[in-house]
């Protein structure tokens, strides 16, 4: 039973103000932001074709990511979460590297895998005249490269905080693991895969700094709604705090649908393992 209330004794102040000072520090630059929309002209400038054709592009490029980010995530998780071998460690702190990487360097790094004289791009520009950079494929790379790890730690975190004598009961039953895979530790899992689902897809929506250096800024190709809310910062601010309002909204949603058990459940799994 844990102790509540009265019988741990009042809440010390020196505890209470720096805590109330860190959420006022939180909550003072949204609250200004909501203060400053342009509310009653919110529809005119949602429907600005220039925004319009912004959002629509992050939401083409930010679901495309995220139907990349699962189709490689759920294995790659699966596998750190099931499956021993050497170098485990080392693909674990490949998959946290992009969180802690400043977005600018992780656009670089991406032109120098991807770009027309990258490690890979410039085999795939020789031989078949492709180019990736500043092109809308670009984007969604850019996308699933941010993402990847929110979801596979999320999804990992998730397949460790289930039994695995559930495998071993499927296996004694004659399953194989692919079929274990696919009905006993993707089932158990689901909270945690919807929540890196959710997770990937609030990162891929909001990011800046690894797109636009290696995809570039270009109306209706590149222009994702971080970058037109940059460019509208320049010449139009109504525009830039009605797209960053929409952009907080979307963090507020995620926050919704992460709540209860499936952020209990994608978080208490990494603690667990």
């Amino acid at each position: 039973m844990t102790a509540r209330g009265p019988a741990l004794g009042r809440a010390p102040a020196r505890l209470l103000v720096p805590a109330g000072i860190a959420a006022v520090f939180l909550a003072l630059p949204l609250v200004a932001l909501l203060a400053r929309v342009p509310w009653a002209d919110f529809v005119d400038q949602l429907t600005e074709p220039a925004i319009l054709d912004a959002l629509r592009l992050s939401l083409v490029t930010s679901l495309a990511a995220l139907a990349v980010v699962t189709v490689i995530g759920v294995p790659l998780a699966w596998v750190l979460a099931r499956v021993d071998f050497p170098g485990r460690s080392l693909v674990r702190a490949l998959v946290i590297v992009p969180l802690v990487l400043p977005p600018v360097v992780a656009g670089v790094a991406l032109l120098s895998a991807f770009g027309r004289r990258g490690l890979v791009g410039a085999p795939l520009y020789d031989a078949f005249g492709i180019t990736l950079p500043f092109t809308t494929a670009a984007v969604v790379v850019a996308h699933t490269f941010v993402s990847l790890p929110f979801f596979v730690l999320s999804v990992e975190g998730a397949l460790r905080a289930t039994n695995r004598e559930y495998d071993v009961v499927a296996a004694t039953l004659g399953a194989s693991r692919w079929t274990t895979f696919r009905r006993v530790s993707l089932p158990l899992a689901g909270p945690g895969l919807l929540a890196g689902l959710v997770l990937g897809w609030a990162r891929a929506l909001g990011e800046f700094g690894a797109t636009i250096t290696f995809a570039g800024n270009y109306p209706g190709t590149t222009r994702t709604m971080p970058n037109a809310i940059y460019v509208a910062l320049q010449t139009d601010q109504d525009a830039a705090l009605v797209l960053s309002v929409i952009l907080m909204l979307v963090s507020v949603a995620v926050l919704g649908l992460l709540r209860e058990r499936w952020f209990d459940q994608a978080v208490r799994g990494p603690v667990r393992a």
